[in-house]
């Protein structure tokens, strides 16, 4: 079972003591320790034990608490106990626990250590707040120690970096390739012939990436990388980092032996060459200037617009379509719009089916914010035309550009959802901070949703609320690192692979009943999959992916 919710919160922590550091003695006295401390602090506790000497140690609590301060708590108690494994609390993706009665991998079952009428009794009447807090408090001095390890406090690495202080060149972000090795741990036989050449690879792509032996160091232990950390668990803990630094020397030698230069593969050799005069091409470029400033303007249209949905069920989703319609606009250049359904379920976080529904209605509309052009043909999507309503064009024209960029929804957004986005996009923009109910005054969003947003974004520390009680964005959290804690760029790759096949099935039948199918097709490349290649840079989106 995951120890951590959807919300970044959990209901128990969970000590999982391993025999397989010290032997079964060291669990056994670790366990007697842990559970005099927890007796003396006021708790109650489930125990049970596995076939192959472990044991684990359930802690209910009455209420949820963030992820964060879980895995302090549990960091600081495994550095009092050895045997105390506390990797599970520290990973947001993969953390699991094996419950009392779950059949073991090496046979037999987990089996509880105690009647089943006490250990219902201590689940039906968990810990209370005051208990946790009397936990915290003891453990204050190792929390602070944990601490340490993340950049609320210096950080003291635990192998040699002098080596690696040399300029290294901007971060470019990750393959997604590799990327996945590094955080699920899986990798393709045919391309990696063993643990270590996949476990080299994320090295070597860490390097070029521009990333640091302390970056790198700092996503094991983070819990950022398991996939990464799991290929070292070959060595003894005292040892695993040492070989860490090994293999980092080789990717830089192996970096400064073959430098990079220019990617020919990266360039699809389908692409057609421009045929455009040089006039045709200055014009086309001033266009697009004007395209972008008409596109600025729509967007203050939009924010006068957006009244009209916020009474609605369907409101927020209706919103977050548009900003996907505006940013496919700027990142084209052009107010005319001809994306699929799919490319904007992926930057907007709905459903496709959803998609096509909204913006029937979208057009629809009386005053509408955008207009449908020509229907799909063959391959192609509708095209769409962003218009300011004439009722608005004055409003819209007198307004200030609104500074930075639109934004659809942004990938750690997909798992916190629309709600918390809208609120963060608030609060992003506001130069003051914002009480709740100015927020609900600015975002239109209901009482209690805007309140359960608001708890999401704070257990994630994306937001601050001060003494006063207004809110602010804690500058300091990065949305991209985030999101990679939740599995996002795996998500979506799976999303696309769907889709991708959605559209080969489309295009074999288009084969069979359209004669003029081969105007219609897109280059026989399109089809390969460059987005395995493509870096995810730290400011990556799901529009850019969606609409590349």
């Amino acid at each position: 079972m995951r120890i951590i919710g959807k919300d970044g919160t959990c209901r128990a922590i969970f000590l999982d003591f391993d025999s397989s550091v010290d032997g079964t003695d060291r669990v056994d006295a670790d366990v007697y320790l842990v559970t005099a401390w927890l007796h003396d602090m006021g708790a109650r506790w489930i125990a049970d034990y596995s076939p192959n000497g472990g044991r684990h140690i359930y802690v209910p609590l009455e209420e949820r608490v963030p992820f964060h301060e879980a895995r302090e708590l549990v960091e600081a108690l495994g550095s009092r106990h050895r045997s105390l494994d506390r990797s599970p609390h520290q990973n947001l993706h993969h953390g699991c626990m094996r419950t009392p009665g779950s059949v073991h991998k090496r046979g037999g079952h987990q089996m509880l250590d105690m009647s089943l009428t006490m250990a219902y009794d201590i689940a039906r009447r968990p810990n209370s707040k005051a208990v946790w807090n009397r936990l915290v408090a003891d453990l204050a001095p190792e929390i602070a120690a944990a601490r340490a390890f993340r950049l609320e406090q210096e950080y003291e690495p635990s192998i040699d970096t002098a080596f690696d202080d040399e300029a290294t060149a901007p971060v470019r972000g990750m393959s997604r390739t590799t990327l996945s090795i590094a955080t699920d741990g899986l990798f393709d036989t045919n391309r990696y012939d063993s643990p270590s050449a996949a476990r080299q690879a994320v090295l070597v792509a860490a390097a070029a990436a521009g990333l640091s032996l302390l970056d790198v160091e700092r996503r094991m232990k983070q819990g950022i990388w398991p996939g990464l950390a799991q290929f070292f668990a070959r060595y003894p803990s005292r040892h695993r980092f040492k070989a860490l630094e090994r293999d980092w020397r080789k990717a830089k030698a192996f970096l400064a032996a073959y430098p990079a230069g220019k990617n020919n593969g990266r360039i699809s050799p389908t692409s057609q060459p421009n045929t455009q005069p040089a006039g045709v091409t200055a014009s086309l470029t001033r266009g697009s200037d004007s395209e972008h400033r008409f596109i600025r303007t729509w967007r203050n249209a939009l924010a006068l617009a957006e009244v009209r949905y916020r009474d609605r069920r369907d409101g927020m989703a209706k919103r977050m379509l548009l900003r996907a319609l505006g940013v496919a606009a700027h990142m084209t250049g052009s107010r005319y719009v001809e994306f699929g359904t799919r490319s904007l379920a992926i930057a907007s976080g709905i459903d496709h089916t959803t998609v096509a529904a909204h913006l029937k209605e979208l057009r629809t509309e009386s005053e509408p914010l955008v207009t449908l052009i020509e229907s799909g043909r063959g391959t192609h999507g509708d095209l769409y035309t962003l218009v300011v309503p004439e009722a608005l064009q004055a409003d819209a024209s007198d307004i200030s550009w609104r500074k930075g960029k639109l934004h659809a929804l942004r990938p750690v957004f997909r798992e916190l959802g629309i709600p918390a986005a809208l609120l963060y996009e608030a609060l992003e923009h506001s130069p003051t901070p914002l009480s709740t109910t100015e927020l609900l005054h600015a975002t239109g969003i209901g009482r209690t949703a805007v309140s359960m947003a608001l708890e999401v974004l704070a257990a994630w520390n994306l937001v601050s609320r001060s003494s006063n009680k207004s809110w602010s964005v804690v500058t300091g959290t990065s949305l991209a690192l985030l999101a990679e804690y939740f599995g996002v760029p795996e998500a979506v790759e799976r999303q696309v692979a769907r889709y991708r096949a959605e559209r080969a099935v489309w295009r074999a039948w288009l084969a069979g009943h359209t004669a003029d199918l081969q105007q219609q097709l897109l280059s026989p490349g399109d089809d390969y999959p460059w987005h395995l290649f493509e870096p995810v840079t730290e400011d990556w989106t799901l529009a850019a992916y969606a609409f590349r």
